[in-house]
């Protein structure tokens, strides 16, 4: 999985938790931020969930919902109550019963995130026992980070959950191995091409050449070729442009000139590589470089420790 590394590593993920406590009574929690992206994990008990137009299920301890771009939804409990809604804080209510809830949004400082969301479900849920041996152990170290509160434990907790978002992609796009859909993110699952991704990734100032990059695949050029755009729905050269046009935008960001990057990128020519970057990024080369903050996602905000106060 060294390429789906690199490309999580250029991504600059952030995660803020914005809502960790035990809900009870007669509650329920609807969208957050349409449009961002986010997840919810049920730490403790279990809920409803109800997404108009996509599905009506039960999530249980463990299960965990990813909306890569937040569509209209709501949360709610199961059982009929009379108590009114409550948010309680996990310490001072260890003994009470109650459905724990965290949720969290992502942002991300790079556009290439943009392609990742774009593969996945509108909806993604990865239920407790799919997951392998990974949500088990990032649940607890959450749960015990929410009932033992102590001067880290917002930045304890966005650490966490950045890992349980990795890990749920690494999952679904893994999953994916077994159940082939035609997706630029499938290429990273493949046994063969991933030996080309990571010589593009290792090298791509390099002039690569179909041949080279086929026989590094241990592939005749046409059936590299035609298994690349099969996997991916993307031309290899395709794939290699855009990767270096990811990489492009983050070396920008740091403030290499823009000649420096194109070389780096592997173009000869600041011309043409300007060229390829306005066009796949609708913006110049120059802007980006020149206005660096203006093209980074904003600080986060702090963090919220203590039950959310909306009702």
């Amino acid at each position: 999985m060294q390429g789906f590394s690199d490309l999580m590593g250029m991504l600059q993920m952030q995660v803020r938790v914005y809502h960790n406590a035990k809900v009870c009574g007669q509650w329920q929690i609807n969208e957050h931020e349409l449009g961002a992206t986010c997840f919810h994990v049920v730490t403790e008990g279990n809920c409803s969930l109800q997404v108009p137009g996509q599905l009506r299920c039960q999530l249980h301890t463990g299960d965990l919902l990813i909306f890569p771009r937040e569509l209209p939804h709501s949360m709610g409990a199961i059982q009929p109550s009379d108590e009114p809604q409550v948010h309680l804080n996990y310490q001072a209510n260890s003994a009470l019963s109650g459905t724990g809830m965290l949720c969290g949004k992502v942002s991300f400082a790079h556009p290439a995130a943009q392609q990742i969301l774009d593969a996945l479900p509108p909806v993604l849920i990865i239920q407790r026992e799919q997951s392998a041996p990974w949500l088990d152990p990032l649940l607890s170290l959450i749960l015990t980070a929410s009932y033992q509160q102590h001067s880290a434990g917002t930045v304890v907790l966005d650490r966490l959950s950045e890992l349980l978002f990795i890990y749920a992609l690494q999952h679904h796009f893994s999953w994916e191995k077994q159940h082939p859909q035609s997706s630029f993110m499938a290429l990273y699952n493949h046994p063969r091409l991933v030996k080309a991704l990571a010589a593009m990734h290792a090298n791509p100032q390099k002039n690569w050449s179909l041949a080279e990059l086929a026989t590094t695949a241990n592939q005749s050029r046409t059936t590299f070729s035609n298994s690349f755009r099969s996997v991916s729905g993307w031309t290899v050269m395709q794939y290699l442009s855009w990767w270096r046009m990811q990489l492009a935008w983050s070396l920008l960001l740091q403030g290499k000139t823009v000649a420096n990057v194109a070389e780096q990128v592997g173009y000869q020519s600041e011309a043409a590589f300007s060229r390829v970057f306005t066009k796949h990024f609708k913006l110049s080369a120059g802007e980006v470089r020149r206005a660096p903050q203006k093209f980074r996602q904003p600080p986060l905000a702090k963090s919220v420790w203590m039950p959310d106060s909306r009702k």
